[in-house]
């Protein structure tokens, strides 16, 4: 069957071994210094690794592949211990991939008498996303931190209810989603582009105002998003056809945000000019963290 799955490129893999603990479902491995994806039926192709890779080296491709099994899945990782299926559950929600989680559950209660933890507890865990936040927080144990749910309480804001003043957008152009934009649009030529996390504007209250303004727009998620290789085709021909001026990248301090950035650099190094590429990395809270030149 024709289905979504991890693509490692080895030229770009490094060996670091980061992406292995994020593949919940033990589809990777370390094998003679290269990650390797070592079974199709094991990988569910929703990509909870691709933004742990420090080199940019995992896309998710749509090929021929053995379909995935949620049972076989389940049957190696109960040997794993609780918090790791109960990671691999809750990816599956964060997902909407009800079917297989209802297959996780089914297989849980159908063998309750063979594994070492409470199946109860673990259904009620994942159903509940409320117990056990060390396994959240546990990046070794599974969960990732970008799909964590976090209340954000202002500091120091002063909302003047009298005046009800509106601040003007500073969008330049439309669309701006990375498929749907087109890089040989006027707009963008010879313009200074930012292409930010899809999560960055909701998180800053200044965005349209500090970073925004007098830019091109595009944005992403490198978690969520399918079909990212089209990105990198994108981004490359902003920066050879458009001769843009300028890119900066905004991303989140989830891990999963790294995606964006190296997706950036890989168009980089396949463009035929060279363009500046400024990275800035923003808290939940709405605040930048880092900013460079890279």
């Amino acid at each position: 069957m024709v289905r979504e799955v991890v693509k490692i490129d080895e030229s770009l893999c490094n060996g670091c071994g980061v992406c292995v603990p994020e593949c919940h479902e033990g589809a990777l491995q370390i094998i003679d210094g290269k990650a390797r994806l070592v079974s199709d039926l094991m990988c569910d192709g929703l990509g909870a690794c691709l933004g742990h890779c420090p080199e940019g080296a995992i896309t998710i491709e749509k090929r021929e592949a053995e379909a995935y099994n949620e049972t076989k899945v389940m049957e190696i990782m109960v040997d794993k211990g609780q918090n790791t299926v109960i990671a691999h559950m809750k990816h599956l929600k964060d997902h909407n991939e009800t079917q297989f989680l209802k297959e996780a559950v089914r297989f849980l209660r159908d063998n309750a008498a063979n594994v070492s933890f409470d199946v109860d507890e673990v259904i009620q865990t994942v159903h509940n996303q409320g117990k056990h936040q060390d396994s959240q927080h546990n990046h070794g144990g599974g969960g990732c931190p970008g799909s964590q749910a976090r209340t954000i309480v202002p500091q120091g804001i002063v909302v003047d209810t009298e005046s009800h003043t509106s601040i003007k957008s500073e969008l330049r152009q439309w669309p701006v989603q990375m498929h749907l934009i087109n890089p040989a649009a006027s707009y963008y030529k010879n313009s200074d582009v930012l292409i930010a996390a899809d999560c960055v504007a909701f998180a800053m209250g200044n965005f349209h105002q500090k970073f925004l303004k007098g830019k091109t727009l595009a944005i992403a998620c490198p978690k969520l998003d399918q079909g990212q290789e089209i990105y990198i085709e994108k981004l490359t021909r902003l920066i050879n056809d458009a001769n843009i001026n300028t890119l900066t990248v905004m991303i989140m301090q989830v891990p999963c945000c790294g995606g964006l950035l190296q997706m950036v650099k890989i168009a980089v190094s396949q463009a035929s000019r060279k363009v500046p590429v400024k990275m800035m990395v923003v808290s939940i809270e709405g605040e930048v963290l880092k900013e460079e030149w890279v």
